[in-house]
């Protein structure tokens, strides 16, 4: 037996109800990765809404970003905070830009306590890009758990938990004298030793992987290595994430 015409048109016209877009955290959003991140991310129509992490009070520029004020550098004391996705960050920032010295950014050993604030305020997916000195990660840990503070949030119960291991440009440094300059000179020859694939590469590239990699990640955790990170700088990173991912 047919249906009525005019129900079929009164049921095409109701709205269809869909799931709402998950909240994003952004903890680190400064440096030149940070501000990659944020305006990949946030400028997408995959979240409804981004908080960023903040030591001061500061003016958003973005739609549908706010500033989340932390009291103190202990996330244990932390007030609740509600998302779904989080991303951390490590690139510290940019002195020059106002916006970014108001910004609040973790330092490496504040990894784990930010984990579990992170996991205590709902959030389900956690992506970090732990930045690492090139030539210097074994190879057993590139794409593993490298230490006990990865263990540590691995064991927090994520439902997904993704790791991006992102080789750092080495910071100018300061030499107080001839002969500790000369020392610096010899041993960064053998940079050139190091192979391509840990090379640093754009911080545009990293953010572009990280992008296509929330969008499929299936549940569990997964570690990109310094390899696929700059494959991924190489190559479509969409691809690159479905051949890691898929």
């Amino acid at each position: 037996m047919g249906q009525d015409p005019l129900q079929v048109l009164q049921a095409a016209a109701r709205p269809v109800a869909c799931a709402a877009a998950p909240r994003l955290l952004i903890a680190g959003a400064t440096g030149v990765l940070g501000n990659e991140v944020l305006r990949r991310l946030a400028g997408s129509s995959a979240y409804s809404a981004t908080q960023v992490l903040a030591r001061e009070p500061m003016t958003e520029g973005l739609r549908n970003v706010r500033t989340t004020l932390v009291p103190g550098e202990d996330p244990a004391q932390w007030p609740r905070t509600q998302a779904d996705v989080a991303v951390v960050l490590f690139d510290p920032p940019r002195m020059f830009y106002q916006r970014e010295r108001a910004l609040w950014t973790p330092a490496p050993g504040q990894l784990v306590a930010l984990a579990r604030w992170l996991h205590a305020g709902g959030v389900r997916t956690l992506a970090v890009v732990l930045p690492h000195a090139p030539g210097r990660l074994p190879e057993a840990l590139k794409r593993g758990l490298a230490n006990l503070d990865e263990q540590a949030v691995a064991a927090l119960g994520f439902e997904r938990l993704l790791i991006l291991r992102s080789a750092q440009k080495p910071g100018a440094v300061q030499h107080a004298s001839a002969g500790a300059r000369l020392a610096h000179w010899m041993l960064g020859i053998f940079k050139y030793m190091i192979p391509s694939s840990e090379q640093p590469v754009r911080a545009s590239r990293v953010a572009d992987l990280l992008a296509a990699a929330l969008r499929i990640a299936p549940a569990g955790i997964h570690v990109a290595g310094p390899e696929l990170v700059w494959q991924a700088a190489q190559q479509d990173a969409r691809k690159v994430a479905h051949q890691w991912l898929g």
